[in-house]
């Protein structure tokens, strides 16, 4: 009679197998990458390489990175918006379901209308005061567009 594995052992099995995948997943996407500021890590993706050529033409090359720009700057939410951002890009990549052009999720653009406004404070706190609802209702890339990532095509 054939005697089947117990529970635990495929338990011990199944996690091992799942954790060396994701080990390999990591490594090979350059996940260490990604807990880093340096903008070249958002080009580590080939969709992202136009995003990141045009940022360096831009007028904020010098003044802000990725980061600074498309994240919250409080560290709780900078880093669930990171992870939140990670697994969609690996899910999005490995199913090869995004758009083309990519596009800004709703929550990366209120993070990067909130810091547009953050920033530029002094200029712009005229128009959110004259604004139906305050800074809320401002869109700052509807006009300047070509701000972070220069022409856009």
């Amino acid at each position: 009679m054939i005697r089947l594995p117990d529970l635990k052992t495929v338990a011990t099995i199944s996690i091992g197998v799942l954790v060396g995948f994701s080990a390999f997943t990591f490594h090979y996407a350059e996940g260490l990458s990604y807990f880093s500021t340096d903008p070249k890590a958002c080009a580590n993706c080939h969709i992202m390489r136009e995003q990141y050529d045009s940022w360096g033409r831009s007028s904020h090359h010098a003044a802000a990175t990725c980061i600074e720009c498309h994240l919250p700057h409080d560290l709780v939410p900078k880093y669930l918006a990171k992870a939140r951002n990670g697994w969609n890009h690996s899910k999005a990549f490995t199913l090869q379901d995004f758009p083309e052009p990519i596009r800004i999720t709703q929550s990366n653009a209120e993070a990067l209308r909130e810091n547009c406004s953050r920033c530029h404070a002094g200029f712009v706190a005229h128009v959110a005061a004259t604004s139906r609802d305050g800074a809320t209702d401002m869109n700052c890339v509807q006009c300047h567009a070509s701000v972070g990532h220069g022409s856009q095509r």
